[in-house]
């Protein structure tokens, strides 16, 4: 397809963005494309809608409509669920009025379309049936002034962040009725997971039917159209791809795939949408991060837009820890500065407001903020205690005028002296009635990092449309290395599911890649990561992170044997990590022994920071698997797991 094309339609992007175009010049524009225009040319409306605004979400919806229908193209296809928008969470039980008006708007809008061009749109519908589910996930074929057909979801799933089965009923697959004419063209219309069940292709499978395979087997369509609203995560573009392309190529059949872009809460869906041919080649894609007025045809594809950089060397890269963040950094930035961007535009913030330590947390999280919210619009605030160093507040200072963000310093040295009188007062009455009192504790590390929550709190409350951040990371959130009303509170938490060691390979690819290069001071990069909380005894220094846990780079890889390979303590004594073997390589072999330590610790504290994980901050899912409350629960007082299996004997010793 010419290029031309997709210059004008840029135009048509920045219009739909931003308005930028009067009525005359809209006419120009479309009399300009028209000409270019294959025939059969159909739209893949890679929008961004907000879940719960049906009202904004039609009128987006139309807006689009209104330029493909001046264009006289085939067809619009827009996500699953786009109406209602995505995810839906548990707001449509509690209010089905929701689900009313966005069926209102749905009729409203196939009064509207008129001409030659199909409109395909998700939507939320009820279930007329006394039995099943309130409601079904449906796609309605608008055409010629009427709703043409609706097509039901099959397959519903209930795993990870998905939580289909909670609301809607499965649908029966009516082949039949998923054929709609597009071009004089057979067009199969599949529903996301819909297409995700290939007994060829996964070794597994959830559900007992394949839709794919009976639409085509039955109703032998010309090509097929998968709306979906598929998030991004680790490796999952890798998945994308291969299942894709392996579906076009063994049933011979051309795979139209359009996928929902921006970010809602915790979900970040990519866009990318795309095309394949009957061969099971890629011959089109869609901007990624992007809202695109995009224009394929289903046999001779399109432009292909470059995925983030690196995903490419890894479409076939099996599964297995590694250090090697490279491939993955630019999907990682790009999925929390869109998640950061819409979780304040469509909540109604425009600042933030955090603490600069000078460490690496708050350091990427103030870059992102900036790139996402610009610098403007974030205030960095440096809140030395006694123990904080000097080097420190330099990083912290110098980091700000790198990034040209607001920036003050306050000590929180009185407050922190205040609330330890008024404390010891109160401990001392207390201690009269209860002997339980430690000999140690973490009382005055909590009062410095709450002393810094409590003046970020404070600023939110004095000045408007104002969030603080969160800074905390995955992998000390997994150790419970975090303070509840400390560092974990935000109303926001970018970091979440960024492990230590991705961070640090993230801090050096923004340096490099950012528009300002080497924003980052190098010392904050080289420097180990502490909290400077607290003194440690024996060298007399503030306390390390990994002295106080483990190396990050054993931690991350312990995370990421939990989270992808579901391994339990037994299994990993048994298997060499990256660490171990980078230690043996250098003459330093790691003691059995101190690996055996280092597990228990992990399987110790990560049982007792259970609590810690459901009070964090909406934060962005990033990993492969995550923590985060909108995929993974785990019962608070489960800490009594055993996650080292005992032999057979010994259960039979204890039973005795």
């Amino acid at each position: 397809m010419e290029e031309k094309i997709y210059t004008l339609t840029d135009k048509i992007d920045k219009d739909l963005a931003q308005k930028t175009l009067t009525e005359q010049e809209k006419i120009k524009l479309s009399k300009e494309l028209k000409k270019l225009l294959p025939k059969g040319s159909i739209v893949l409306a890679q929008a961004n809608p907000t879940s719960g605004d049906v009202k904004g979400n039609a009128l987006k919806a139309m807006d689009w409509i209104k330029w493909a229908q001046k264009l006289d193209v085939s067809a619009i296809v827009f996500p699953e669920l786009f109406l209602i928008g995505c995810p839906i969470g548990d707001f449509i039980d509690k209010f089905p009025v929701i689900v009313e008006e966005n069926i209102e708007w749905l009729n409203a809008l196939a009064l509207k379309v008129t001409g030659k061009t199909k409109v395909i749109i998700g939507f939320a519908e009820f279930n007329k049936n006394k039995q099943g589910k309130k409601y079904h996930n449906s796609i309605a074929v608008l055409s010629e002034g009427k709703i043409e057909r609706i097509i039901r979801k099959s397959l519903l799933p209930n795993y990870a962040e998905f939580n289909d089965y909670r609301h809607f009923e499965p649908s029966e697959i009516d082949s039949k009725n998923r054929i709609t004419k597009i071009n004089n063209k057979n067009a199969g219309i599949i529903v996301c997971e819909d297409g995700w069940n290939d007994y060829d292709f996964f070794e597994k499978n959830l559900y007992a039917q394949d839709p794919v395979q009976t639409v085509v087997e039955e109703q032998h369509p010309d090509f097929l159209i998968n709306c979906s609203s598929s998030v991004t995560r680790a490796k999952k573009e890798q998945l994308k791809h291969n299942m894709l392309s392996f579906a076009a190529k063994k049933h011979k059949t051309p795979v139209i795939y359009v996928n929902q872009v921006g970010s809602n809460d915790s979900l970040s869906f990519e866009g990318a949408s795309r095309v394949y041919n009957a061969d099971g080649e890629l011959i089109a894609m869609a901007k990624s991060y992007q809202e695109q007025f995009f224009i394929v045809t289903p046999t001779d594809g399109g432009k292909i837009y470059p995925l983030p950089k690196g995903l490419e060397k890894t479409l076939n890269s099996q599964k297995a820890f590694t250090l090697d963040h490279e491939p993955d950094l630019e999907r990682t930035y790009l999925t929390i500065v869109q998640s950061i961007r819409d979780y304040f535009k469509k909540t109604g913030f425009k600042r933030a407001v955090l603490g600069l330590s000078g460490g690496l947390d708050s350091t990427v999280s103030a870059v992102l903020l900036a790139d996402a919210l610009g610098k403007e619009n974030v205030f960095g605030i440096s809140m030395p205690s006694k123990i904080t160093s000097s080097e420190s507040k330099n990083d912290a200072k110098e980091l700000a005028q790198n990034l040209g963000i607001n920036f003050t310093e306050i000590s929180i040295k009185d407050m922190f002296d205040s609330t330890r009188s008024k404390f010891d007062e109160v401990f001392s009455e207390i201690e009269q009635k209860w002997d339980c009192r430690y000999k140690e504790s973490f009382t005055n590390d909590n009062i410095q990092a709450r002393s810094r929550a409590l003046i970020l709190w404070g600023v939110t409350n004095e000045f408007g449309s104002c969030l603080p951040i969160a800074t905390s990371d995955k992998s000390e959130l997994y150790m419970g290395y975090a303070t509840i009303n400390g560092d974990m509170s935000g109303g926001f938490a970018p970091l979440a599911d960024v492990s230590k060691t991705k961070l640090f390979a993230l801090a050096k690819w923004m340096n490099k890649n950012r528009e300002i290069k080497n924003a980052i001071p190098e010392s904050i990069i080289a420097k180990r990561p502490g909290a400077e909380l607290a003194i440690n005894p024996k060298t007399g220094k503030p306390l390390l992170a990994e002295e106080a846990l483990m190396p990050y780079e054993f931690l991350d890889e312990v995370i990421w044997r939990v989270e992808n390979l579901q391994q339990s303590l037994g299994d990993m004594l048994e298997v060499e990590f990256l660490h171990e073997k980078h230690l043996k390589e250098q003459g330093e072999p790691l003691d059995k022994a101190v690996k055996l330590e280092w597990l228990q610790k992990f399987f110790r504290r990560m049982s007792t920071s259970l609590y810690k994980w459901t009070i964090m901050p909406p934060s962005p899912i990033v990993d492969a698997r995550s923590i985060n409350k909108a995929e993974y629960v785990q019962p608070i007082i489960s800490a009594k797991i055993n996650y080292h299996k005992t032999s057979f004997e010994e259960k039979l010793n204890l039973l005795k």
